[in-house]
């Protein structure tokens, strides 16, 4: 086999390697992961009731997490991360296998949970601009499905 054909195979097979050690580490919990991260960056922390909600958020039968960072109180400042266009919540989606993964950040103000023709789906409570709003407008309602691992806009209304 010539040289240069040995180091092109060699350089696709590393390319193609690539991917798989980029992929996203397992966590073991997300809660616990989170709280690692805010233990770090703040002196005194809190965690209101809210801060996780545990719920299948795909619809395979296996229990996810929510974060809700508005439930966080660092160094007396409730949701640190939090803005005019709300606060992060972090969507986490556990494997069959063990572990979890994050799928998603989103900034928005709450959400709800509902079963909407047999299927459950989020309203996502967003910042107006989402629904093409101007600021001070009515909160933008976002319908979402998450099918797999990707969150499928359903309507915005």
């Amino acid at each position: 086999m010539p040289l240069l054909f040995r180091l092109l195979l060699l350089f696709t097979v590393a390319l193609s390697a690539m991917p798989v050690a980029a992929q996203q580490e397992l966590l073991q919990d997300p809660e616990m992961y989170e709280k690692d991260h805010y233990g770090k960056r703040c002196n005194v922390v809190q965690y209101g009731g809210d801060f996780i909600d545990r719920i299948d958020i795909n619809n395979d039968g296996i229990t996810d997490a929510i974060t809700n960072s508005s439930e966080i109180v660092c160094d007396g400042v409730r949701g640190p991360d939090c803005s005019a266009e709300g606060c992060p919540f972090n969507f986490y989606l556990q494997v069959k296998e063990g572990g979890y993964f994050m799928i998603a950040t989103a900034q928005m103000y709450s959400y709800d949970f509902v079963k909407r023709f047999g299927n459950m789906v989020f309203v996502l409570k967003m910042h107006p601009r989402y629904c093409e709003r101007e600021e001070g407008q009515e909160p933008c309602a976002m319908t979402v499905r998450v099918r797999g691992t990707k969150f499928l806009t359903i309507s915005k209304k």
